[in-house]
Parts: structure tokens; sequence; C-alpha cells
């Protein structure tokens, strides 16, 4: 019995089907959809080709026997014949397969068109007709869930505040919110969350959302204030409010609202709700954010994709030393490296935390993490083609290290376990508590302000 094509067999099929083409000297774009079913398009624009041509008769033939179901209905299509060849032939998302080469073969290009996973590889995006930003952002994130990442969030949150600055905590763990219980003031709470602003906006009714509140944990001394922003809202006494009604509506791209206007991608969306918070954050105190903690969510998700690579300034990226760990990052670090100038930009932006670490006094085990994290920046993101940046290294033991692959360490103990931050609003203050976040805060702190000056 002939084994039947799957996923991945069929899409070595499609790229080598997609040189073959190219060999003829023009340029072709593979494009993948959601359900994995792949277009081999051909830019004919300069050299025209008839679709119903032997040659491309026999490519689409070709195309269905070798793909199987993974064969877009119409498999192959050329420029010609489509209203908008640029919009793939020139999309910012393309990943390049394969460089044109002068009087050879034409350049290979692939466009993930999915739900999760194509906005790993994306460039940053700007608002329409709005100033710079001055204020970092500062992404938190951890490929697994569970390492404590909301928890340091909040007490991030606090240190900063503390130091006087004004402080917007975001919360994007849109399908397990963790930070907003972590720093909600259950009588202040704001009436509409981030999915709020993604529904309404979608029909152009996102004026007057109320998305901000102030926290229980601002410090009741000095200026600081920590402001959040919930994944949630919070109905009213007698309002109705279905959460998973939103959230099921959240993650598509959107077409143009009015004729002459440009599609709505996810992204754009995303970007546009954490700037309606910034902005309202202004308007409620007469004063704008000096830092924006954003609490991604764990995993391969659209949310975080978009945090760590559009969203962002800086990433802290949790990591807790074992091979799942390292595996998981190594596989998002090789999306990053599929577009080389994407990759250098991002490896600048990251920071290593090493979570829930258990002393402070095991330095072997620090380096023990040092190096697998090492060893996985050094196979995707130091492993660039003309890459003229110094030669990484590990450093010896001892020494400071200010590579992103140097982990920032996050002690953990029982205490810990036990803690209940409903019970104390100075739970942030515990002995304890500061012992295990003191390094964090320092070196999250010096962060802060070496983005501060790259924004002035």
């Amino acid at each position: 019995m002939t084994e039947p094509t799957r996923f991945d067999s069929a899409w070595q099929q499609a790229c080598a089907l997609a040189g073959d083409a190219a060999a003829e000297g023009h340029d072709v774009v593979l494009v993948r959809d959601l359900s994995g079913r792949s277009t081999l398009l051909i830019d004919d624009r300069d050299d025209e080709i008839a679709p119903d041509s032997d040659r491309l008769t026999l490519l689409r033939q070709t195309f269905r026997e070798r793909l199987g179901p993974f064969a877009a209905g119409d498999p192959v299509q050329t420029a010609g014949t489509m209203f908008s060849a640029d919009v793939f032939f020139d999309a910012p998302e393309l990943i390049i397969l394969q460089d044109r080469e002068e009087n050879g073969p034409g350049r290979v290009g692939a466009l993930e068109r999915t739900v999760v996973g194509a906005d790993w590889s994306s460039p940053g995006i700007e608002r329409e007709g709005s100033s710079p930003r001055s204020w970092p952002r500062i992404a938190l994130y951890g490929f697994k869930g569970g390492v404590g990442r909301s928890t340091a969030t909040a007490v991030l949150a606090r240190h900063l505040a503390e130091l006087g600055k004004c402080v917007l905590v975001v919360d994007l763990d849109l399908e397990s919110p963790g930070i907003s219980n972590l720093l909600a003031d259950p009588g202040a709470a704001s009436r509409h969350g981030i999915v709020d602003h993604l529904v309404e906006s979608a029909v152009g009714n996102a004026d007057g959302l109320d998305l901000l509140a102030k926290s229980s944990l601002t410090p009741k001394e000095g200026n600081g204030e920590i402001w959040l922003a919930s994944a949630s809202g919070t109905p009213r006494k007698g309002e109705s409010y279905d959460y998973l009604a939103k959230l099921n509506r959240i993650y598509s791209d959107l077409p143009p609202g009015r004729p002459g206007e440009k599609p709505r991608p996810f992204a754009q969306r995303l970007e546009d709700a954490i700037a309606a918070c910034e902005e309202q954050t202004e308007r409620q105190n007469g004063r704008r954010p000096d830092v924006v903690l954003l609490d991604s969510r764990a995993g391969i998700h659209d949310i975080a994709a978009v945090t760590l690579t559009r969203l962002s300034d800086r990433a802290l990226l949790f990591a807790v030393d074992n091979p799942s760990t390292w595996e998981g990052y190594r596989m998002l670090f090789k999306q990053w490296k599929q577009q080389p100038d994407q990759a250098r930009a991002m490896r600048d932006r990251l920071s290593i935390v090493a979570a829930m670490f258990h002393s402070a006094g095991d330095i072997e085990r620090l380096n023990t993490l040092r190096r697998h994290a090492y060893d996985v920046f050094m196979a995707t993101l130091y492993d660039l083609p003309d890459d003229d940046s110094p030669e990484p290294y590990l450093p010896a033991e001892g020494d400071v290290d200010d590579k992103p692959y140097a982990p920032i360490p996050i002690l953990f103990g029982n205490d810990l376990v036990g803690l209940d931050p409903q019970r104390s609003l100075n739970w942030t203050k515990l002995p304890f508590v500061r012992a295990a976040y003191r390094d964090f805060l320092g070196a999250v702190e010096e962060l802060v302000h070496d983005l501060d000056e790259d924004l002035a």
C-alpha cells in the first residue's frame, strides 16, 4: 500500500518543485495556507507565460501528484493572472529560501498564511500618524508556562514604581490571565480589557473604552504609579460580559473597513490596543508611562510572536534548565534565522532569565545553564550568512557577561510556593521575595536605563 503524502513531506516536495520552476529564471513564491495546502506563484510580469501552456499544465499535474491532499485547488498560478501580485512577491514577511542569481535561477520565497506562527518571522510595525515612542516596552515571555513570569512582572512593576516611574502593565496572556490577579484592585477594576478593544475596534467602536485601573501595588509614598490594562474587563452590576465569545473572534486579520483603507492584520490591531492604553494613561493622570511591561502568553502563539518581534524593545526570555526549554527556544530562533536581518535585530533585544533558580551560590549550575543558552544562540542567531559582527564567546566562569545568553537569575524557595498576594498588599517587600528577585531587579533596572537613553 502506498504511503500517503503527509504535511512535512508535502512541503519538501513543494520546495523542490519551486526550485525547479525558479531554474527557468523566474522568481517564485510558495504560499502555504491555514490547512497546509501549497500554491506556487510564478512572477511572469517581465516575461509573460500563458496560463494554459504545456509547461504550466505539466507543473500543475506534477504538483498534485507529489503533494496529494496538500496541493491547493489551483496549485500553480502566474503573476499575470493575479489582481495584485506585489502583495505576494513583495510581501515584507516573505521568507527567502533561495536568492536570485544573475543570469541564473530566480529567487524562491515562501509565505506562511497561518493563524499561529507566521508572526515569529515578521518585522516590526509603526502606527500611522503617531509620534515615536519615548518610553520603552519590555516583554516578559516563557516558552514554558509555570516559570513565575507573571509574578516577576508584578515584582518588577512595584520596583520600578518605587523608583518614581509611571509603569503600565498590559496583560497579554489572554487565554490564562495571571498578572491581572496579582495587580488588580478589586474595588477599582476597569470596565473593559484588551479583548474588548480588539473586538470593538474591529467594527470601529473602540472610542470611550475604560481600559485602565490603578493597581493595588502602587506605592503609598513617592510619585511612582502602576496602571493595569487587564485581559478581561470587569462588568458593572447587571451588565452581561461574554469573555469567551470575544476571545474566539480576536485573532483574525481584518479586511479594510472602508474603500481606500489598508487591511488590518492582528499585529496592527494589538499594537493599536496597547497604544490606546498608553494614551489613556496620560489622559487619566496627565502623565505618560515611563515604562510598559507586556506580560506575554507562553508557548508558540501569535500573541507571543507579535509581542516579541513587533511590539517590544526588549524581551526577557524565562528559562528553566531542561531539554524541552532549549529545544523550544531553538525552534523559535530558527524561525528568526530564516530572515537574517530580522535575526540580527532580535538577538540584541533578548535577555535570558534563569527562572526558579534554586541557589545564588550554585555557580556551577548557573554556568551550565549559560552554556546551554550559549549553544542555542550560537546554532541559530549567531549562525547567519554574511555576519560581520564580532564572534561571541563563552566567558570564563565568574566573568561579567552582558550577552543575551547570559542568564539573569531569579531564586526559588519554598516560601514562594505558599505566597498568597491577595492576603498582603506589601508581599513584594517581604524579605524572601526581595532576596529572590534582587539580581533580576537590578539587571532590568539597568536595561530600562539603557533603553531610555536609546529612545531619548
